[in-house]
């Protein structure tokens, strides 16, 4: 995720606990999304479409975080 910002994030994740609660319920919904899409016949059910949802919300977060402090 943002490889342009491989640097940053490794700053941010020791130096930052907002953006470390972020970009660890991140990369959770990651690893619950791909358990539930190998153990589901849809990649769509309804439970995995809400944790896209938010797994999508978070990435904004974390890409409006690092603008800010790239700018």
């Amino acid at each position: 995720m943002f490889p342009e910002y491989r640097e940053l994030i490794s700053k941010l994740k020791t130096s930052d606990t907002h953006f470390q609660k972020k970009f660890n319920k991140h990369n959770q919904l990651d690893e619950e999304i791909k358990n539930l899409e190998q153990h589901s016949a849809s990649d769509y059910t309804p439970e995995v479409h809400e944790l896209k949802l938010q797994k999508l919300h978070l990435k904004e977060e974390i890409y409006d975080i690092l603008k800010g402090h790239s700018a």
